[in-house]
């Protein structure tokens, strides 16, 4: 196949746009398939570029607002004009947050007919909007921790959902401003967090336990991993800096919990609209409760992303499990 890989672009997700992409890329190559790289900000990437991207990884912070509001200003003219990237056979959008992941992109590709794997505009601008997924999710009987969304407080919230609480924006991912608040001054700055960078509060129940995750391939759910943070939650630091983070694939679970985990993400998959991959992450309470928190629509896709180990565990390779998502995306394309 013809593939032109998407990343990067203008989101504070762009570093794990980047690292994803880049790995996506080398490893649909490793496949046999002739692979473009193109940062949606920049235009298409050399080999050179791929490799110092592969090289720094993602920093411990997320890129600077500033920085990202001159992507936002520079020519992206280049992206169209490569004759590689309108020869591509597939389209295959490693791309998190902003316009790539929240269906602003899909919509476009969707109507100029061009073949990309993943998630359509409704599957990604439900996934993103935590508010409308957990309100899907309730009416569909797969259980989710009860939620506040929009600025309250804090004692509006504490009587509401009890303290620790978590705070988080109501869309984005990749766990940016993301808090476990313990007593009313930490719920006002961490709602304050929250609102300074424009986005809407979501105050959350907190659910004490296992942290699971779920990856779904096409319509098949992988092995149940297990998140197992140095920090009190799975921040973006835990996330994507070493030894930060324990992730167990599969994970050490009753078989029949485990089956239960797969069976909701594949519902939570079919609910939200998704398609081709996702991941849904749950927890697990001392009951042996399962609670959805989430799900991801573009999931991160470095080697080391938990949907990739998902996949190795199931005997999966990294290599066979990009092509299969773009196999999924030509195959639906030509039917």
């Amino acid at each position: 196949m013809k593939i032109a890989v998407l990343m990067g672009g203008t989101s504070e997700e762009r570093d794990v746009s980047m690292a994803s992409g880049c790995q996506v890329a080398n490893a649909l190559r490793e496949a046999g398939h002739t692979v473009v790289a193109v940062d949606t900000a920049h235009g298409v990437l050399s080999r050179a570029d791929e490799s110092a991207v592969m090289t720094t990884g993602v920093r411990v912070e997320p890129p600077d607002p500033e920085a990202l509001d001159l992507l936002e200003t520079g020519d992206t003219t280049a992206v169209t004009r490569d004759p590689r990237v309108g020869e591509a056979e597939v389209l295959f959008l490693a791309l998190h947050g902003g316009a790539g992941e929240d269906g602003t992109l899909q919509t476009i590709l969707d109507v100029a007919g061009a073949p990309y794997a993943g998630s359509g505009p409704v599957g990604c601008a439900l996934a993103m909007d935590k508010d409308l997924s957990k309100r899907l999710l309730r009416d569909a009987g797969i259980p989710t921790p009860e939620w506040l969304t929009g600025e309250h407080s804090p004692r509006a919230v504490e009587q509401a959902l009890g303290l620790p609480a978590v705070v988080k924006p109501a869309s984005g991912g990749s766990s940016l401003r993301l808090a476990l608040a313990h007593d009313l001054d930490e719920l006002a700055q961490a709602t304050q967090g929250v609102v300074e960078d424009g986005d809407t509060v979501l105050y959350e129940r907190f659910i004490e336990g296992r942290e699971l995750t779920v990856g779904i391939l096409g319509e098949d759910p992988l092995p149940v991993g297990e998140i197992i943070p140095t920090h009190e939650l799975f921040d973006y630091e835990c996330k994507y800096q070493p030894d930060l983070a324990q992730e167990v694939f599969p994970a050490d679970l009753p078989e029949a919990t485990a089956r239960r985990a797969q069976e909701l993400a594949l519902a939570v998959h079919r609910t939200l609209r998704l398609r081709d991959f996702s991941r849904v992450d749950f927890m697990l309470d001392a009951s042996g409760g399962l609670w959805c928190l989430e799900a991801n629509a573009l999931p991160g896709l470095t080697a080391n992303s938990l949907l990739p180990k998902a996949a190795r565990a199931a005997g999966i390779s990294f290599p066979a499990l990009c092509e299969r998502i773009a196999a999924l995306a030509l195959k639906r394309y030509q039917g």
